[in-house]
């Protein structure tokens, strides 16, 4: 049972935002192409809403120095809530490009967000530093459960023909439910107590952690670049389009998949207080990537999804330990900072890949994102192990 009051307002609202994340990221695609758009330009909306959220996320970093960041959370709950009521009263494709990439759509389930800078700052400024893993590694859980609630979700609006609503509606709707959650989310950030901010030079320009942080922040550009070629709408689309995939079956494999992908949080956790943040980080991420390699050449549906749950319960396991790892070699006054610019340019870098997947699948090419991706995220582990397998944090040593 957790303690720290702050600290569970923050994981239930990252719970709330990350249901709206699940079935928007799996919705998101059916409803653009319900509207007759291309997969090129899916792809293209999915690039901008991440490269949007790079640009927020850079704000975040400014304004984290200066302002509150229970005030920051609350304007990005308001960002969610106007977000989802746009998009499902808006239709026309350069509207919703531009709604895109000043919103918070999210076509990553979560794994980008303008959100989780300031969270992890203030997760890491409310507990101790021997609990900081465990904790990176619950906040995790509780977003992957979500996820894959979300994701579950996902099938309603093929639920609501009995009462007369059609397919388009339904969606419309469950964009309305993601602008409530964002209320929701907001209403539980206003709980968190506020705080003064740490002093602005401090904030402004990383200090002695400068150089580990810019190269951890260019080796997860890299993580995020590959990432960005199978978000999860772009590899619900992929499953649409190569096997047929309905969309209720859909919302049930993607609720399994989160759910594999949270249980492998505590793991995580557990493993990294044996064989150290950096191992864990990377010996579970090369399975995971070759598994999402196999899932592409797979001749059938059920082996696909086999290898691509497996995938689930391995690729994750970085998440929380990441996480971690970055708040443990930069010094208390960098967190917050280090915290946003490690993952800027991972939202910058994410941003590319959709369009190219999108690109790739209209032109018939549709493993070719799969196999980029674990390709690639195969260079990034070995990069990262031969980079940082020397650089412990204080509790390894």
């Amino acid at each position: 049972m957790l303690r720290n009051q702050p600290a569970t307002f923050l994981l239930a609202a990252r719970a709330v935002r990350d249901i709206g994340d699940g079935f928007v990221s799996v919705l998101l695609p059916i409803y653009l192409l319900a509207l007759g758009f291309t997969p090129l330009e899916v792809g293209v909306i999915a690039t901008a809403s991440l490269l949007g959220s790079a640009l927020l996320t850079i704000c975040v970093g400014f304004l984290g120095a200066r302002y509150d960041h229970r005030q920051i959370l609350l304007a990005g709950a308001s960002l969610m809530i106007a977000t989802g009521v746009t998009f499902a009263v808006v239709h026309e494709y350069a509207l919703l490009l531009v709604i895109a990439f000043v919103g918070t759509i999210n076509p990553s389930a979560g794994s980008v967000s303008v959100f989780v800078p300031l969270e992890h700052a203030v997760l890491t400024r409310e507990i101790p530093a021997r609990e900081r893993t465990g904790m990176f590694a619950r906040y995790s859980l509780v977003g992957a459960f979500a996820a894959a609630v979300g994701g579950l979700a996902a099938a309603v609006p093929d639920l609501l023909g009995p009462i007369g609503l059609d397919r388009l509606g339904g969606i419309r709707a469950m964009f309305v439910v993601y602008a409530l959650l964002g209320l929701l989310g907001g209403l539980l950030y206003a709980q968190v107590p506020r705080r003064s901010a740490p002093d602005a030079n401090a904030m402004a320009a990383l200090g002695p952690s400068r150089h580990i942080v810019f190269k951890l922040a260019g080796l997860f550009s890299l993580d995020a670049f590959a990432g960005g070629f199978v978000v999860q709408s772009l590899l619900a689309l992929w499953l649409f389009e190569r096997f047929g995939l309905s969309l209720s079956e859909a919302g049930v494999f993607f609720f399994w998949s989160g759910v594999l992908s949270a249980l492998s949080f505590p793991v995580a956790a557990w493993l990294s207080r044996r064989i150290g943040l950096i191992n864990t980080m990377v010996f579970t991420h090369i399975p995971s990537s070759i598994a999402l390699m196999l899932a592409a050449l797979a001749p059938t549906l059920s082996l696909a999804l086999a290898f691509l749950l497996v995938r689930a319960a391995l690729s994750q396991m970085d998440v929380p330990t990441r996480s971690s790892y970055v708040m443990a070699v930069v010094t208390e006054a960098e967190r917050a900072a280090a915290a946003s610019f490690t993952s800027v340019p991972r939202s910058l870098a994410a941003s590319v890949g959709p369009a190219l997947a999108g690109a790739l699948f209209a032109a018939s090419f549709r493993a070719s994102p799969l196999l980029i991706c674990g390709a690639l995220k195969i260079v990034y582990d070995l990069l990262l192990l031969m980079q940082f397998r020397r650089l412990k944090p204080p509790e390894e040593c």
